[in-house]
Order: C-alpha cells, then sequence, then structure tokens
C-alpha cells in the first residue's frame, strides 16, 4: 500500500498504519461515490475498502488528526517573543508547546531540531532540559512550566535540572559506534592563534585527529566537544562551601570525587534558581534582596556559581545538596572548518577564545580555554560528529552558484565549503562575505582565502573591517554596496549562506537580502518576503545561526 505519511511525520507504527488507510480508504470511496454515488462513508468503512480492519488499530486522537492536517507550526519564527509563541500552543499537545518554547533557530546545537528536541523531552527520551544553548534560562524555565502542568507527561519524569550525558562508554564486549553518549577521545594536533599580534581577540586554528575512530563528515556539519571545567574556578567553589575535594560523590556518569565531578560534569556558569533557592536563608541584608532580584528578574549577564555562592555564608552546603542544584555541563558544537576530502581523518574548527574580567576575576569559557591553554597537543578530547541541519551544506548541483556571509568565526564552514568545492572540481561560481574587526589583525585565513581568489575559485571576496575606518562598516553594508550583482547571482539560482551570531549579525543580514530583493527585483515588500520564503523552501537560503 502507498504510503501518504511522510517519514518525518511525529507518529508511531500503528497511527502511521491507521492513517495510511484512512487516506487510501479515502481515495478509493472517492472513486465509488463518484461511479455508484455512495453516500456516508464512516471512517470504518474507508478502512475496509483500504483492505484493513478498523478494530484491529487505534483510532488517532484529535491532536493527532489535526497533525496530519496541519504540518505548519505558526509559533516556528525566531522573531515572535516567547509568551507569544506558548500562547500560539497552548491548545496543542505537550510536545508542541514544548517546542514553542524552544528558540526557533534549529540551530542544532542541543543536537537535535526544535521539534525533534520537544518530542524527546515529551517522550522521557531526553532527560536534559538545558540544551537550547540559544533560549538559555528562558526556554529552560517555560519546558520546566510546561512540564509540571502537564503532571509530568513525560516518561518517567524528565529531571528538574536535566541530567549529564552518559559518557562512560560501552559495556564490556559491546561494540557501539562512537557518539553524542559515547564520545571518541581525539587527540588534539594544534590549536594555534589566527589573529595577528595587536588584535583584541584570540581565535584558534584547532586541529583534531580522528585516526581510530571511524567518525565521518560532511562539510556543514559540526564537531561536539565536551569541555573540562578551570581547575582554578573548580578550586574556589570547593572551597566556599567548605568542602572536601576529594570527597566521594554520585554523578549521573558514576561516581567520583567532588573535584572531578565539578570539573567534568556540571555548568559553573549559569546559576539555577535551585541554586540561588538554596543559598538565600544563608544570606541577609543586601545579598538577600540580590539573590531575591535574580530569582524575579534573572541573573545578571556574566554572573556565575561562584557568584552566588559569595552572596551568602555557604560553609554549611553539603557537596550533595549542592551538586543538585547545578545544571549539566553539556557538549559544544562547533562548525567544522575543514572538508575531509581535504584532511582525511582530521577535524579543523575556528574556536573564539572567550575570557572577560567581571569584578575583578578573569571568565573563561569552559571549551574555548581547554582548547586554546589546558589542553596540550597530544592530549585528548572528547568529540563527535553532529550532521547538520536544514540542508547547510554545498549545493548538490556542482555548477550552482553559491553566496557565503560569515564574519567572525563564522567563517568556519565556508573554509570547509570551499576546500569542498575545490576539491571536487566545481564549475559554480562563489562569492564570499567575510568581516572582523580590524583587516591587519583580523583577516582569518587571509592567506587561504586569497589563494582561492588567484585560483578563480572564489570569484568574489568583499571584506567588512568595522574597526578600521571612522564609520563601522559591516558584511550586511557590503551586501547592500553590490546590491545589481548579488541580485544578478540570485536570480541565477544561487545559494545563500549565512553563519554566526543570530541576535545581531543574522537579523541585519537577513534585513538587506530582502532589501536588495525588494529594490532589485521591484517588489513590494510583502512580495520579496515571499520570494525570501520560496528561497528558504527550496533550500536555497540556509543558515546556520546561534
Amino acid at each position: 500500500m502507498s504510503s501518504f505519511i511522510p517519514e518525518t511525520a511525529p507518529f508511531n507504527q500503528e497511527q502511521r498504519a491507521w492513517l495510511n488507510g484512512f487516506f487510501s480508504g479515502l481515495m478509493g470511496m472517492q472513486g465509488v461515490q463518484e461511479t455508484q454515488g455512495v453516500q456516508g462513508a464512516d471512517a470504518g468503512g474507508m478502512l475496509t475498502a483500504a483492505g484493513l480492519d478498523s478494530t484491529a488499530l487505534p483510532l488517532p486522537t484529535d491532536n493527532v488528526a489535526a497533525e496530519v492536517l496541519e504540518e505548519d507550526y505558526p509559533w516556528h519564527d525566531e522573531s515572535i517573543e516567547l509568551d507569544e509563541r506558548l500562547e500560539m500552543a497552548k491548545d496543542r499537545p505537550v510536545e508542541r508547546k514544548l517546542m514553542a518554547a524552544m528558540a526557533q533557530l534549529d540551530c542544532g546545537s542541543c543536537g537535535y531540531l526544535c521539534k525533534t528536541y520537544a518530542e524527546a523531552i515529551a517522550s522521557g527520551d531526553e532527560k536534559n532540559l538545558t540544551l537550547c544553548s540559544p533560549g538559555g534560562k528562558e526556554t529552560k524555565q517555560a519546558i520546566k512550566r510546561l512540564l509540571k502542568a502537564n503532571d509530568g507527561a513525560a516518561s518517567d519524569g524528565a529531571a528538574t535540572n536535566g541530567s549529564v550525558a552518559t559518557i562512560q562508554g560501552a559495556a564490556s564486549g559491546v561494540d557501539l559506534a562512537y557518539s553524542r553518549n559515547y564520545p571518541f577521545a581525539a587527540k588534539l594536533l594544534e590549536s594555534r592563534p589566527l589573529n595577528k599580534e595587536g588584535s583584541a581577540k584570540d581565535t584558534r586554528h584547532v586541529v583534531i585527529d580522528l585516526s581510530g575512530s571511524g567518525l565521518k563528515y560532511e562539510v556543514g556539519d559540526a564537531l561536539g566537544i565536551y569541555p573540562k571545567n578551570c581547575g582554578e574556578l573548580v578550586a574556589m567553589i570547593v572551597d566556599r562551601i567548605g568542602a572536601d575535594p576529594n570527597v566521594p560523590v554520585t554523578t549521573p556518569t558514576g561516581g567520583k570525587s567532588l573535584r572531578e565531578a565539578l570539573m567534568d560534569d556540571y555548568c559553573l556558569k549559569d546559576p539555577s534558581d535551585e541554586l540561588i533557592e538554596l543559598v538565600l536563608p544563608m544570606a541577609g541584608g543586601d545579598a538577600a534582596e540580590a539573590l531575591k532580584t535574580m530569582l524575579d528578574d534573572g541573573v545578571p549577564e556574566g554572573f556565575d556559581v561562584l557568584d552566588v555562592l559569595e552572596l551568602a555564608e555557604t560553609k554549611s552546603i553539603t557537596a550533595t545538596e549542592f551538586l543538585e542544584t547545578l545544571d549539566p555541563l553539556n557538549p559544544r558544537l562547533y562548525s567544522i572548518a575543514s572538508s575531509m576530502k581535504r584532511v582525511g581523518d582530521e577535524v579543523h574548527l575556528t574556536v573564539g577564545k572567550v575570557t572577560y574580567e567581571r569584578e575583578g576575576r578573569i571568565r573563561k569559557g569552559a571549551a574555548s580555554t581547554m582548547l586554546a591553554d589546558r589542553v596540550a597537543e597530544g592530549e585528548t578530547v572528547r568529540v563527535f560528529t553532529q550532521a547538520n541541519h536544514g540542508g547547510f551544506t554545498v549545493p548538490s548541483d556542482p555548477s550552482t552558484p553559491m553566496i557565503m556571509v560569515g564574519p567572525g568565526t563564522g567563517i568556519a564552514p565556508f573554509v570547509a565549503f570551499l576546500q569542498e568545492r575545490d576539491a571536487s572540481g566545481c564549475t559554480g561560481e562563489d562569492w564570499l562575505f567575510f568581516g572582523d574587526q580590524h583587516e591587519a589583525f583580523d583577516f582569518l585565513y587571509e592567506d587561504q582565502l586569497q589563494s582561492y581568489v588567484d585560483s578563480g575559485r572564489l570569484k568574489r571576496l568583499d571584506t567588512a573591517f568595522s574597526r578600521d575606518g571612522d564609520k563601522k562598516v559591516y558584511v550586511q553594508d557590503r551586501m547592500r554596496e553590490n546590491a545589481a550583482e548579488l541580485w544578478q547571482w540570485i536570480e541565477r539560482g544561487a545559494h545563500f549562506y549565512v553563519c554566526g551570531d543570530a541576535t545581531r549579525m543574522a537579523a541585519d543580514v537577513d534585513r538587506a537580502l530582502r532589501y536588495i530583493i525588494e529594490q532589485q527585483g521591484g517588489m513590494s515588500a510583502e512580495e520579496a518576503g515571499q520570494y525570501v520564503k520560496r528561497m528558504t523552501d527550496e533550500k536555497r537560503y540556509v543558515r546556520d545561526v546561534y
């Protein structure tokens, strides 16, 4: 029997069989009605016409039937505020409400898409509620409220703060493929600065050896890395709660010392409401008021777990009750900056080292500083590959032109795209927009990109260095300056790719793209929006944003 239900539709086998039978019967009954005048056939009759017994399969619920008719999710728009998205989904099943709580970017940083992450939480297959990093605390709290209102609808009950991914490896004698839950211990081969002396940034070209893992990737994919926290920060936290760093504790990944648990398993960056509530009775005066404000209004930007502990007298907290308030230390996903056609069993990344000072203390990004400073060449990091989402890869037709917009570390996947197209001998023209602060210090991969210009692989390379002139210039400004030619490329069928910050850069680029289509195409704003939607539907406008 033909299948009327897409493989991606969210139905189990019984529902899928019932629905295929229903629609098959409906098609058959239409023919009967036309030739024999049959009236008012019910679902059971349609199933009989399709050769199925309606009593053998459960009828779908109203929600299931609705999902057949409506596969478009109106809240799946990053520009819509969270409260409005939740209101749109209020009459939907819990998995759709959970989807509405996500950041709506389909960025893949959680290892899922917004829809599939929500479904995994609803089913109980995913216990970690903190994986939507773009949604941050807002999303996490909304998920918790929805699960509570649904009376623990997630199978086995989703954990309040999520659970650390199981990363201990396969059981003895079982051969498992390396994955998010079973990462590969890969050697770090190189971590070299890409910025020149004088730059305010420290961006690294990181090379990791995948030999012996069997791991493969395509351009556009990401590499997941499990970070370790900074030992200095861990020592300060242990001292603040007055604990023995060697005291044994139990974590979702097994028994270990408190120090090891804080290094490997728990997020020390974002304080949870549970941690604030734990220390609040131990604080007084202004400190207590500050903690109450955090519960009401959110934690200030850059405020971490140690900051919360320092607002109260926390020497009486036990290691176990402290750990129970912490969120898991999630893997970081980095866009891959290499093609296996060029580098074999290596994987390359472009990583911006994150450090800043706040309240007299240096704050460090867990993964970026680990790769830059705390793992020596030849030592290992735990990694897995994450497939790209939404068609973020080179066009299948090698003659198709590409336009790429990737400022800063957003250049990473486009280095991979160019390697892939060059190694494959693609004939389609390529155009790259790249930007950063200073051309003299921050022109990442300058030599490699210039060699592609010289060879003709890159037809055009337009740069925007925002701090080099009196007026700041960004990649979206370069797009507008070249509007006529950019429109010609788009009309020739070019694929348009964007990688980088979702909140500002990607939004500005999107506005510039719509403006160019409207002005150069002689369209209204509404028509330009429809044109962009067609590009998106055809996978000609694809973004990897975070």
